[in-house]
């Protein structure tokens, strides 16, 4: 026993390339031949040994998958029934192989019944990929245990890759080929057979784009599509189907009767109903599945001057009602080697499959016709010579070496001639005997004729493509195109401001903290009612699409969106299910949010700043810190920003100065402690607000003017001076 050392490195680089290899070429990569992976052209086999041709009967799916794992493929029995399911479903394949009876699942994702409760057999179509499957068309080589042969490709009379496409993912590269038209495709193949320097650009002008089983619209332009299929790699768009319904009086809905390919209908309904209910499509009332063996998915919008063309863009760009499908043309060659493939590469391969079938099958038949040739020209001896024949088989101990002898045949013709029955003596026999040799030696000459001609084996090609189409065509609606080409779709263009619903609500909080909406604005809220001990503290008029701010004595900013704000009579609800306010945390201001204005903030400690709004959305219920402060230091007002000036009020309740000042000394910034605005020896800042000095300075709460422009001259000053007492009429409330 030798033991060899070998480098770590260099034994798990040639382990995984083995395994790399072996997953491309035995698994996830279909053949450009036949367009079958391995695991579904050992199910294809397997049932046509099991004789399950599309007239047959049916057999449990149990017994097929059995078969093929027993005999062909040693893998799980669930992902060879997976495979046999997909060729089963007339959405997942677009011309289905597998003929289902039972449970092969739906398009909403649920799965196939057990293995035990359906049963198979072949399609038509599948029928056609075995087409001359015994006349040694093809190589077969032994299976894993060397007890059965398995064929390594089928013979396959039309191109199944390109017409049901494939997908998968091997070790370093992937494929994705949609399914295509067969008509078009068989189009194609006559026109690349009649003229093989036909190029990618002419043969999309009969080969448009991908035609998938579940229909849908491509809206990509025709260079888009041009790339991908030259390149054999590229994306398209792919949406679904639909068409405005009226309901009369002005009134319609929105139906969806196709979707896009490998999309479950079930996740469409539930993305959208997940929009509806995060009011993310406010343009939608409800969506209702109302399907059966066709698609019919109902979008009602809540609002009938809302456009559907709009309502069906937006929810193409928030659902999979549009995806981008990937092409990716990797496949097996004919030498066994992963390629990617143009569309043009794509149909002459199949081409040159074809020819190497007709001739290997010519062969096979010319030898065939041979060997029977060979065995008539010995029977037509026998007729020539018959009294000798039976004197030499009566009385010869070896007639077959005297047959070979004396009538100069080969060994076979004399096996045939010992072999023949007394009936095939008749007369009636010698004449069709001769008869067939007569037209086997003509057929003879056409089959060796057929093999030396081209032109002959492509007129050939195109009867038996038109043969095969014929199959496809007697399938109702098989040939026909499902899936639209729109390469002229321009993006449309749209504001979500059209979807919109502005209605008018008025948000009351209450100094307790509790919060509620109601419809509309009023002049007088002296009606709203509120629980035992509260009282009103802040109206704010806005709309239901639109944001409430809110200032903590903590600096920190809240965002409350008004549609999440409960509407109603009743008391509302505690603001702490919106926000995550502390229990020392005091509100201390909320307005409608407004991009455009700023406001100045102010702290206890005589610090402030200016901040824009926008700079105070929080995105979370947590809120967001805009102002820093000390330990023992609290926010204590803020105030829109307007005007030219800004008044201060700071110390304690019996002695408080007021300072004005120009509002452009107060620096604008995103957060932070700001500047000081006013000094003192004891208290606190208590409030700050900016006003017009042209208009004086007006009470908060009624709005009355207490310092005309005149008075005001008095207590204005710089930015961080004491100030001077408050004037008498001022009576403010802190």
């Amino acid at each position: 026993m030798k033991i060899k050392n070998i480098n770590f490195s260099d034994a798990l680089e040639e382990k995984y390339l083995a395994y790399a290899l072996s997953t491309i070429t035995h698994r996830a990569l279909p053949d450009i031949r036949d367009g079958l992976k391995p695991v579904h052209r050992r199910l294809l086999y397997a049932m046509h040994q099991l004789r399950l041709g599309s007239n047959s009967g049916f057999k449990k799916s149990a017994r097929i998958v059995g078969d093929v794992i027993g005999k062909f493929h040693p893998h799980g029995d669930q992902s060879v029934y997976e495979a046999l399911v997909r060729l089963a479903q007339n959405f997942s394949t677009r011309y289905p192989l597998v003929d289902g009876q039972g449970n092969f699942g739906n398009i909403d994702g649920d799965n196939a019944a057990a293995m035990r409760y359906t049963e198979a057999r072949l399609t038509a179509l599948s029928e056609l990929m075995m087409k001359d499957i015994s006349e040694e068309t093809i190589d077969f080589v032994q299976t894993y245990d060397g007890v059965e042969q398995e064929p390594i490709v089928l013979p396959s009379a039309y191109p199944n890759l390109l017409a049901n496409g494939s997908s998968g993912i091997a070790v370093g590269m992937a494929t994705n080929i949609p399914p295509h038209n067969i008509e078009e495709i068989f189009k194609a193949l006559i026109k690349l057979l009649k003229n093989p320097s036909y190029s990618n650009t002419q043969l999309l002008n009969v080969i448009p784009g991908p035609d998938f089983p579940t229909g849908g619209e491509i809206i990509d332009s025709k260079s888009e599509i041009k790339n991908a299929y030259a390149k054999g790699k590229g994306t398209i768009r792919l949406r679904a189907k639909w068409r405005k319904e009226d309901l009369g009086r002005g009134q319609y809905q929105i139906i969806v009767y196709e979707i896009p390919y490998q999309v479950n209908k079930s996740r469409i309904i539930e993305k959208i109903s997940d929009l509806i209910d995060a009011k993310k499509a406010n343009y939608l009332e409800a969506i209702q599945d109302e399907s059966a063996e066709d698609i019919r998915i109902v979008l009602i919008p809540k609002n009938r001057t809302f456009k559907p063309e709009v309502i069906f863009e937006d929810l193409c760009k928030n659902s999979d009602l549009e995806i981008r499908f990937a092409i990716n043309f990797n496949a097996i060659n004919s030498k066994l080697e992963p390629k990617l493939f143009s569309l043009k590469e794509s149909l002459s391969s199949f081409i040159s499959h074809r020819y190497d079938v007709l001739k290997r099958r010519t062969k096979f038949r010319l030898q065939q016709t041979e060997r029977r040739i060979e065995i008539l020209k010995g029977f037509l001896i026998v007729f020539s010579n018959l009294n000798r024949v039976i004197k030499i088989i009566r009385t010869e101990n070896d007639p077959e070496k005297k047959l070979i002898k004396t009538f100069r045949v080969n060994k076979r013709q004399a096996e045939a001639i010992l072999a023949m029955r007394l009936r095939q003596l008749k007369k009636l026999e010698e004449k069709e005997m001769k008869s067939e040799h007569k037209e086997l030696t003509e057929y003879k000459k056409e089959l060796n004729s057929i093999l030396k001609s081209k032109s002959k084996q492509s007129k050939i090609l195109k009867e038996e493509f038109d043969e095969s189409l014929d199959v496809f065509k007697k399938i109702q609606n098989f040939s026909e195109r499902r899936t639209a080409i729109n390469d002229s779709y321009k993006e449309l263009d749209y504001s979500i401001d059209e979807f919109e619903s502005k209605e008018p609500i008025t948000v009351i909080l209450s100094k307790n903290a509790w919060i509620k909406s109601i419809k509309g604005h009023q002049h007088d809220y002296s009606g709203v009612k509120y629980k035992d001990g509260d009282s009103q503290k802040f109206i704010i008029k806005s709309k239901n699409n639109n944001k409430i701010l809110i200032f903590s004595s903590l600096g920190k900013f809240y965002t409350i969106n008004c549609n999440k704000i409960s509407a109603g009579r009743g008391f509302g609800d505690p603001i702490s299910i919106l926000i995550d306010k502390a229990d020392n945390e005091e509100i201390i201001y909320a307005c409608d949010y407004n991009s455009e204005v700023e406001f100045l903030l102010t702290s206890s400690t005589g610090k402030g700043f200016f901040v824009k709004s926008e700079e105070m959305i929080a995105s979370t219920k947590t809120g967001k810190k805009v102002m820093n402060l000390k330990p023992g230091d609290k926010a204590t007002s803020c105030s829109e920003k307007k005007g030219d000036s800004i008044a201060v009020f700071s110390g304690e309740k019996k002695s408080i100065k007021l300072l004005v000042f120009k509002n452009d000394e107060i620096p604008n910034m995103q957060k932070g402690r700001g500047v000081t605005l006013q000094k003192y020896k004891s208290g606190k800042t208590l409030f700050a607000l900016c006003f017009n000095s042209r208009e004086g300075l007006v009470t908060l709460d009624k709005g009355k003017t207490i310092l005309k422009e005149s008075e005001i001259k008095k207590w204005f000053g710089k930015r961080a001076q004491a100030g001077k007492i408050e004037p008498k009429n001022l009576h403010l409330k802190f």
